[in-house]
């Protein structure tokens, strides 16, 4: 686990050294062991390095082939590694090996079958930077799911690239212009989806691509960004890849017997994590005791003559707190557990760290918790697995459930009939909603200052009026601040993202099979595992991810819905392997997440920072922002009239990120 930066020039540059060496410094924290740079003439690569495999000096970045054709920066693990060796091996015998770390494997690979065959052999995570001496062409590439982060774009006339758009920023030509596209993206999502980013001349390298450049590069920017498939000027992009194919594949041969799903889906899971347990240093995992987790701690135990080493959080507020459930777990297991109680001061205080951490604006409030687990996990190992991915493949998100439920029960009403369902409803005012549901449920809300039925009603009714197609449904569920609401200035339409490519060519029989796709290709990459990259890196740890295995997912594409989501139970088919190595009786719970009452502070401990940072004065100065729109839901959430902590969670982590630019 890594971090790669550089430079390339379209003509010689005697100063490439200089900026290369000074963008590589901001990334000392994704590899605090060893720094490295390699230049000559227009190009530069700089890599900083976290050793995990093969610690010794062999292992160092920027490295070259035998051959002297490759110098290679990269960031990442590939888990298969040595059986790709041992095939280099039986082809050629003749290769000298210095070391055994997987960069020198790849240039190995690379020199052998090309990078695109490489790649698609490699089973890992993955962003790297090569150059072709004999070509003069440099290669970018990001492993199949986006694990791992790859930046690029343009600084003045030089194209840059690296782990963290802060390396790109040291360039002493970069500009921090906002990208009002992106903007209204991240204010829709709630993260800045590829191939964008918050700057216009920055974009994200997509998963499962490669992007080839020389030296002969077009100096100015595209006005939109290049996707693959497309190119422009000597720059061209193209999938190694397909999430659709895979999915396309496995529509045409799913496993129909239970049995044999459940069993093949143990033994590629356990096969994939077994691979993720190599390390040179110490290895432990995150437990928080839900169905995910839990799977991969009972898989890697079961591998292990020792106690996994296990980490979670603990809350004061019992309602957030999950630690029970995973000392329940880890007792079973035989785990060697440790818990960290956290303080509401203490989550508080990592706020201010936040836009730097992230890069960009990022507004999931989970990044709070996950930094908090990385960095206690920290103190005892280097490398710890998750559960991440899990819920996007299996069926585990509430809204793959209820979302359909309730589309069922509308969906064959006209729609100019849910259109004047939802005036109605919105008519009744929330508060008198809220009122109605205390004396009918008695108590509805986790806090009693904050009442939500008349919310849910509210967000319903928009629901009725907008969803048309099982698109639209899927829109309405993660879609936070639409561009109908008016909140950005001169903004009056929506840009395209991943999520408006071609889906995959299957029967969508369910909206379900929709959401999980769409959750995939976009919120996993650009979300999910954007947060636990940043939060892990930011304290030098590697997080693993055994369920995005190649293997694992090829699986997941062969099984039908209703071995994921049964009889409205999540996660069917996890669950009957999990049930073996865990009681079931501590497993079935309802799904909490890994929330934090950003709501109750915003009220409370963080209102003073919120103001400052929401005034009237300054959003108007600013001019991203309708002031008066800001001012409004402020004033509405503070006094209890409504929830929108989601909301004002986005507007506050941009306004955060934002004066830190200035």
């Amino acid at each position: 686990m890594c971090g790669l930066t550089g430079i390339l020039c379209s003509e010689p540059n005697n100063k490439i050294s200089f900026n290369v060496s000074k963008m590589n410094s901001f990334l000392t924290h994704r590899g605090p062991d060893d720094a490295g740079i390699w230049y000559e003439e227009n190009i530069g690569l700089g890599h900083r390095r976290l050793a995990i495999l093969d610690l010794s000096i062999s292992g160092a970045q920027p490295m070259h082939s035998n051959c002297g054709r490759y110098v290679l920066a990269y960031n990442g693990e590939v888990y298969n590694h040595h059986e790709i060796r041992n095939q280099l091996k039986k082809e050629d015998s003749s290769i000298i090996w210095r070391g055994h770390s997987d960069t020198e494997t790849l240039l190995a690979a690379i020199s052998q079958w090309g990078l695109d065959e490489t790649l698609v052999r490699a089973h890992g995570m993955f962003a790297l930077a090569m150059w072709d001496r004999k070509e003069n062409r440099l290669s970018l590439a990001r492993d199949r799911m986006g694990e791992k982060p790859l930046y690029w774009g343009w600084a003045g006339s030089d194209l840059v690239f690296g782990s963290e758009i802060k390396s790109l920023r040291a360039h002493p030509e970069f500009s921090s212009e906002i990208c009002h596209k992106a903007l209204s993206l991240y204010l829709s999502y709630m993260y800045v989806p590829a191939p964008r980013s918050i700057h216009p001349n920055i974009f994200k390298l997509e998963p499962g691509t490669i992007l080839d450049v020389d030296k002969n590069f077009l100096l100015k920017p595209p006005q939109n960004p290049i996707r693959p498939g497309e190119s422009y000027g000597s720059i061209s992009i193209r999938r190694y890849w397909s999430l659709n194919e895979e999915i396309e594949v496995g529509a045409e041969n799913q496993i129909v017997d239970q049995v044999t799903a459940i069993s093949m889906l143990e033994n590629v899971l356990s096969k994939a994590v077994e691979r993720q347990m190599i390390s040179d240093v110490p290895l432990g995992a995150f437990l928080s005791g839900g169905i995910d987790s839990s799977m991969i701690v009972s898989l890697m135990q079961k591998q292990s003559i020792k106690p996994i080493k296990t980490f979670t959080i603990g809350f004061e507020e019992a309602h957030f707190d999950e630690s029970p459930y995973a000392a329940a777990v880890a007792s079973h297991l035989g785990t060697e557990h440790e818990k960290l109680m956290v303080t509401e001061k203490q989550a508080r205080d990592v706020i201010p760290d936040l836009p730097e951490l992230y890069d960009e604006p990022f507004a999931d409030s989970s990044q709070i918790p996950t930094y908090l687990v990385c960095r206690a996990a920290r103190q005892n190992v280097t490398v710890a697995l998750s559960g991440d991915g899990g819920d996007e493949l299996f069926g585990g998100y509430s809204k793959y459930l209820w979302g359909p439920n309730v589309w069922d029960r509308f969906k064959y009403m006209p729609y100019s009939m849910r259109c004047i369902l939802g005036n109605l409803i919105n008519v009744i005012p929330i508060n008198i909603l809220n009122q109605a549901g205390q004396i009918s449920f008695k108590k509805i809300s986790n806090n009693k200052n904050q009442n939500i039925l008349g919310d849910k009603l509210h967000r319903l009714a928009d629901r009725l009026k907008k969803v048309k197609t099982n698109d639209d449904l899927y829109r309405s569920l993660i879609t936070e601040w639409p561009i109908s609401s008016g909140i950005l200035k001169n903004i009056s339409e929506q840009y395209p993202c991943q999520l408006d490519d071609p889906l995959p060519k299957i029967d969508f029989n369910h909206p379900a099979i929709h959401m999980m796709i769409q959750d995939t290709r976009s919120y996993l990459p650009d979300d999910i595992l954007c947060k636990v990259d940043r939060a892990a890196m930011g304290v030098s740890l590697e997080v693993r991810t055994p369920f995005l295995d190649p293997e694992v997912i090829k699986l997941s594409a062969s099984l039908p819905l209703n071995f994921k989501i049964s009889n409205g139970e999540s996660k069917w088919i996890l669950r009957q392997i999990l049930y073996k190595h865990v009681p079931q009786s501590i497993i079935d719970r309802p799904k909490s997440g890994f929330g934090i009452p950003i709501g109750i502070w915003l009220r409370g401990p963080l209102r003073e920072w919120a103001e400052d940072l929401l005034s009237y004065d300054r959003i108007s100065n600013e001019g991203f922002f309708n002031p008066d729109i800001v001012s409004n839901i402020w004033k509405d959430h503070i006094s209890g009239r409504r929830d929108w902590t989601t909301r004002l969670w986005a507007i506050l982590m941009f306004q955060a990120w934002y004066a830190r630019q200035l």
